[in-house]
């Protein structure tokens, strides 16, 4: 069973920036994706990020130019740098990996931005 563990939410002001981290209980590299999602109070859980094993990126529009996903090589943490952050941006956000063996959820790590 995969375990996955985020880390690095907290409240920040409008304008400033967080550094999420997921570790994972194997090798990032060894899934097939790895995605980071959203979910504010009363909405629907959101993709935000995604990361192929074969390096392709995806972000929503609503954080293109502001979020950036990354992998630490070789390791087993990946991350979502969160830059100019909006009040909007609050929510619960969680770590998913996918595959080969199933898809797996974290627990989430909370975000919130106000001033």
């Amino acid at each position: 069973q995969v375990q996955l563990v985020e880390s690095g939410g907290g409240l920040v002001q409008p304008g400033r920036s967080l550094r999420l981290s997921c570790t994972a209980s194997e090798n990032i590299f060894d899934f097939n994706a790895m995605g980071w999602y959203r979910q504010a109070p009363g909405k629907d859980r959101e993709l935000v990020a995604f990361m192929s094993r074969d390096k392709i990126i995806q972000y929503e529009d609503f954080v293109k130019g502001r979020f950036t996903i990354l992998g630490d090589k070789g390791g087993n943490t990946v991350h979502l740098q969160m830059n100019n952050l909006k009040p909007e941006d609050t929510a619960v956000y969680y770590c998913r990996s996918f595959g080969p063996r199933g898809d797996y959820w974290g627990a989430g790590t909370q975000v919130t931005v106000s001033s």
